[in-house]
């Protein structure tokens, strides 16, 4: 153990401490607010670092961010390999498979009581179930392929997609709909001019969460059958080495695609609901 190291982890959190109250307190200007998190990531990161060589923990339990960096490097070509298998292939696609099948189904869901009485409560029964269940049938289903963790996507963003679109749906104001009947206009008018812009926040809402989902979704899927590719895969495998800088590799890579969707589909959703009352002063 080096107290030296440990005392030097202390130092550094105050000075990050220090550092993220003089921002604070400053008035706010263009690249501020990024500097705040930037400080406080990077304080976290050298704690780590100086804790972890200053205890002596076995790289078997918790390798410094040194290490890890290092195994990100050195594994690049293989860790590439696992993402166009686990996020290209597999929750790309089932997102996509997912989240389009539940728009339409909603579409037929809001022009039917039928199906809105029916439907509905099987879907928040199926949303429910757990996914640990699920991944191996579907597996049993489809194959090894990244076609089974796309169908486990798919039913794990079908029902928060499916709900989030029926009640923005739903959402539009009668008056409104009472003026589109005054003004004769037919049901597809009153969708394409009235319903699906009211609905809009609710659909991207179901959209993001949806981003989440089918990251987890699809990596969950490769711990019950996967060939030699993919995050899930190389996160099973390489704990049974010890290989704990690694494994903290894969999930830094899962972490930035699963932050880079969630901030595509933000872009997306500021750009297309502009004009809402949610998205002013953002």
């Amino acid at each position: 153990m080096s107290g030296g190291l440990v005392l030097a982890a202390l130092v550094v959190w105050a000075g990050g401490w220090w550092m993220n109250a003089r921002l604070a307190r400053m008035r706010a200007r263009p690249g501020l607010g990024l500097a705040a998190p930037v400080v406080f990531g990077v304080t976290v990161l050298l704690m780590w670092e100086l804790v972890v060589r200053g205890l002596n923990v076995p790289g078997a339990i918790l390798p410094p961010p040194s290490a890890i960096g290092s195994a990100f490097v050195v594994n690049g070509g293989t860790l590439w390999e696992d993402f166009v298998q686990t996020f290209l292939k597999g929750a790309l696609s089932g997102y996509a498979i997912g989240c389009g099948l539940a728009f339409l189904v909603a579409l037929a869901v809001d022009r039917s009581g039928f199906l809105k009485r029916g439907l509905l409560p099987i879907g928040n029964f199926v949303a429910a179930l757990p996914i640990i269940g699920m991944a191996p049938i579907f597996v049993m289903w489809f194959g090894f392929g990244w076609q089974s963790k796309a169908a486990v996507v798919a039913v794990m963003c079908f029902f928060p997609m499916l709900v989030n679109t029926v009640q923005g749906l739903a959402a539009a104001d009668r008056m409104q709909a009472d003026l589109m009947r005054t003004y004769a206009a037919s049901p597809w008018q009153t969708l394409a001019k009235l319903k699906l812009p009211a609905a809009g926040p609710f659909i991207f809402n179901g959209l993001k969460i949806c981003t989440t989902l089918a990251l987890i979704g699809a990596i969950v899927a490769e711990f019950f059958g996967s060939p030699t590719l993919g995050m899930g895969f190389r996160i099973s495998t390489q704990v049974g080495r010890l290989a704990l800088d690694v494994v903290w590799a894969v999930i830094l890579v899962a972490a930035l695609a699963g932050s880079a969707f969630y901030g595509l589909v933000t872009l997306l959703e500021r750009a297309a609901t502009f004009w809402h009352p949610s998205q002013r002063g953002r």
